[in-house]
């Protein structure tokens, strides 16, 4: 009989704002595996973990903190800021040229 298995394999906190997860899709029949693939998906502070396997959800709950989670909605905001000051003027300009 073949069947697809997938799981977490490795997980690994970044500090501060992330938890990787690498994910193992394998194909197997009889107990051997015929073939396997890989993903990887990041976590960060305000992830839905819901559906995650516990032991990930147990990692982001351990680590992502309150002021975990206070401190990257602030760089978050920052960052949104930065960016929005870099933003080049020419849109603006545009819009008025062609008035």
């Amino acid at each position: 009989m073949i069947e697809k298995k997938s799981y977490c394999d490795k997980a690994e906190y970044i500090p501060p704002f992330a938890i990787q997860c690498r994910t193992r899709v394998s194909v197997v029949e009889d107990g051997n595996e015929l073939a396997a693939s890989f993903t990887r998906m990041v976590l960060h502070p305000d992830s839905d973990t819901s559906g995650c396997e516990p032991n990930i959800q147990a990692m982001a709950a351990a680590v992502f903190t309150d002021a975990v989670k206070a401190d990257w909605a602030a760089k978050q905001a920052a960052d949104a800021a930065a960016e929005e000051a870099t933003e080049p003027e020419s849109t603006a300009s545009e819009s008025a040229a062609t008035e």
